[in-house]
């Protein structure tokens, strides 16, 4: 990770390197905090945050859910992080931005509710999450050997810190085993998410992605379902069988980091072509142009840095 100037830090910048937290932090013992991702690009018109507010939002709805009390307004946190993408000077291409909420020092023990609340904006420039190479020709998917946590034990709608040990386990074992990205089944044996985004396959021409009823609700997912259904595209939301992942003709991964990354084999099975898609290649295309700036009709998600 390339360092930046600033960190907005409970409502004020400081240097990068002085950002800085207790070891005694209640979050690094518990898990308990809350994380967003988003991303701004660098458009004709300047620095532009996709969906920053959709983004925020989340945010405080996942605070919400695990009990943490942001004590910043959606607005408040929109106008930091468009401050600190100011501030930062930066000059790639993209920026990704980086809100957390978690729980400082103060108290020990599981129960949290005297933990201050501590609120962190911060931004650096990354390039593609899974690497350019998988962005043109696709990446090695594998089926995670553990599930993603049920319903009735995980609050799998908040994007929470504590969620993502699970995607780190699921994440490793993928790459130890050659691969680039994990794929995980809920607990009924149906395709969840990928470890940090969410799938979707083509099959027959219909686009096809699983409901959100065991996975984060991705604002990425919701995006690429707009801009299908504009485009003419059939999109059905419903279970997928691993086996049916397999004899899929095309398959990509979405998130704000992973934008969206052609998958080319999964669990050893060589998807549609081997390459990316046809109908991956024309959603991709379409979502850089929505999100640098070159289609008016989705300008209205993007927040630019005057």
């Amino acid at each position: 990770m390339d360092a930046a100037k600033y960190i907005w830090m409970n409502g004020e910048f400081v240097a990068w390197e002085d950002a800085k937290v207790h070891v005694l932090s209640h979050t690094l013992h518990y898990g308990n905090g809350v994380i967003e991702g988003t991303k701004a690009y660098k458009t004709d018109k300047g620095y532009a945050i996709f969906r920053l507010n959709d983004h925020t939002k989340r945010l405080k709805e996942s605070a919400k859910m695990t009990l943490i009390d942001i004590p910043y307004s959606v607005e408040e946190m929109n106008q930091a992080q468009i401050e600190l993408v100011r501030k930062n000077e930066f000059t790639g291409d993209n920026v990704y931005i980086r809100p957390f909420a978690f729980l400082g020092y103060g108290v020990m023990g599981v129960y949290h509710k005297n933990a201050p609340v501590e609120t962190v904006m911060s931004a650096w420039e990354w390039g593609a999450y899974l690497g350019e190479e998988g962005m043109r020709k696709g990446i090695k998917l594998k089926i995670a050997s553990m599930t993603r946590p049920a319903n009735t034990s995980n609050m799998g709608k908040a994007k929470a810190t504590a969620n993502y040990l699970n995607s780190q386990m699921a994440k490793f074992e993928a790459v130890d085993c050659g691969y680039d990205e994990a794929l995980l089944l809920d607990d009924q044996g149906y395709v969840a998410e990928a470890s940090g985004a969410s799938f979707f396959m083509v099959k027959n021409g219909v686009l096809i992605t699983p409901p959100n009823d065991n996975s984060l609700e991705s604002i990425t997912q919701k995006t690429v379902i707009e801009m299908a259904e504009n485009m003419g595209l059939k999109v059905e939301r419903r279970r997928i069988t691993r086996e049916e992942v397999y004899i899929a003709d095309e398959a990509f991964l979405t998130g704000t980091a992973a934008e969206i990354t052609p998958v080319r084999i999964i669990d050893a099975r060589e998807i549609g072509c081997g390459s990316r898609g046809v109908f991956t290649e024309e959603i991709q295309s379409g979502y850089f142009d929505i999100v640098f700036g070159r289609n008016e009709k989705y300008e209205h998600y993007l927040t630019y840095i005057d």
